[in-house]
């Protein structure tokens, strides 16, 4: 799979000592223009809302609130840190599941915008603040194809997540409901299914008298293995029209709630390494790197279905010699499943050269963990 560097996250990586230690680099002239594509979807009614799952760094929130982006929290942690970054409450949607009673205090303190999973959690919220409004998270997949992706189904009856069809119907004239919220995958591709998904939310929207808004849930992928890449433009024609739609039948205009997170960031974040060492065997390089898949990762919690791009840099420039074998890369601790890419081509290598990681701006630097006592790399936005 090839990847472009661009000239600015190649002059920064020239700059790294000979010693570093790995970090993550980010284009955030390519950030700042996904924000826009999505802020000029035409509807005007709507809010985007970044999940702060995908990365929360106090500089990538920073520019996400200057380009009109909004936030979705899904814990009382990232509630407080974009609280700290300046988003106001009606700014932020919070989103989760199985929450405690601590959890629906400090959402509703805040006064944002909330999603609730269950009837339970409805009656709860009710219990607790009888004249605040809330949002269901709805489980549409009784009632349409759900589409398996990445990490499962998000919809349907293998789906843990949300109200299914007849709880949703026992909430009719629910006046405390105020959003209808779904989220139907991840990583897809294909606009017209999320339309389908949309379609099938809107059957609702005439449940509720003082419904004012449709919060569709992320999961816009990004570019991988086979090069496609999320339709933008065609999607918000296509979702504008269907909210034409949805508000005329209604006979009211309905707010539209976006939720992208891993398309705003994703394909603009890089994770550098060096190679350590290089071990040829019969049939396979294994290339060791100054860096562990606890800090890069979404190959240790996806597996074979986490591609990433990869890059070797020679003496500051892009090294593309060809293998004769295939090659497996390969992190710094013991453990067995520290590996970063199995099996692919990829040039020749040796000790000294980097390895750049590409599509690493989401669900990376903001997932490493202290599984393997590796440091928290450094981020860089450029």
């Amino acid at each position: 799979m090839k990847m472009l560097l661009p000239d600015p996250i190649i002059s920064e990586i020239r700059r790294l000592p000979e010693e570093f230690q790995p970090c993550y680099l980010y284009d955030t002239t390519r950030i700042r223009l996904k924000c826009r594509t999505f802020m000029q979807i035409p509807w005007a009614l709507k809010s985007v809302h970044y999940a702060t799952m995908a990365g929360i760094h106090p500089a990538l929130l920073n520019i996400i609130r200057e380009e009109g982006l909004h936030v979705f929290v899904n814990s009382l942690m990232h509630l407080e840190n974009v609280s700290e970054a300046g988003f106001r409450d009606q700014e932020i949607v919070f989103t989760a599941s199985a929450m405690t009673g601590e959890m629906m205090q400090g959402a509703g303190r805040h006064h944002v915008r909330i999603n609730l999973d269950s009837p339970h959690q409805l009656a709860q919220w009710a219990a607790l603040f009888p004249d605040k409004s809330a949002g269901i998270r709805c489980n549409i997949g009784d009632e349409t194809h759900a589409l398996k992706t990445r990490a499962g189904f998000f919809i349907g009856k293998e789906s843990r997540l949300g109200f299914n069809h007849a709880e949703i119907e026992a909430m009719k004239g629910n006046r405390q409901i105020n959003t209808l919220h779904l989220y139907p995958g991840t990583d897809i591709l294909d606009p017209e299914y999320l339309m389908d998904c949309y379609r099938v939310l809107a059957r609702y929207v005439p449940l509720f008298p003082r419904l004012s808004a449709l919060n569709f849930g992320g999961g816009f992928g990004i570019s991988e293995n086979d090069g496609q890449v999320f339709p933008l433009e065609e999607y918000g024609l296509k979702v504008t029209r269907l909210m034409e739609q949805i508000s005329e039948e209604a006979g009211r205009p309905l707010e539209m709630l976006l939720e992208p997170g891993r398309i705003i960031t994703g394909e603009s974040g890089y994770f550098v390494t060096r190679v350590t060492d290089v071990k040829i065997r019969p049939d396979v390089c294994f290339i060791g790197v100054n860096a562990s898949t606890a800090q890069f990762p979404r190959p240790l919690f996806y597996g074979d279905s986490a591609v990433h791009p990869v890059v070797v840099l020679r003496n500051g420039e892009i090294h593309s010699g060809r293998h004769t074998m295939n090659s497996t890369i390969y992190g710094c601790s013991t453990y067995s499943r520290d590996l970063f890419l199995l099996n692919r081509a990829l040039p020749d290598t040796r000790p000294g050269d980097l390895i750049v990681f590409g599509n690493a701006g989401a669900y990376c630097a903001a997932a490493c963990t202290r599984f393997l006592g590796f440091p928290q790399p450094e981020e860089l936005f450029l």
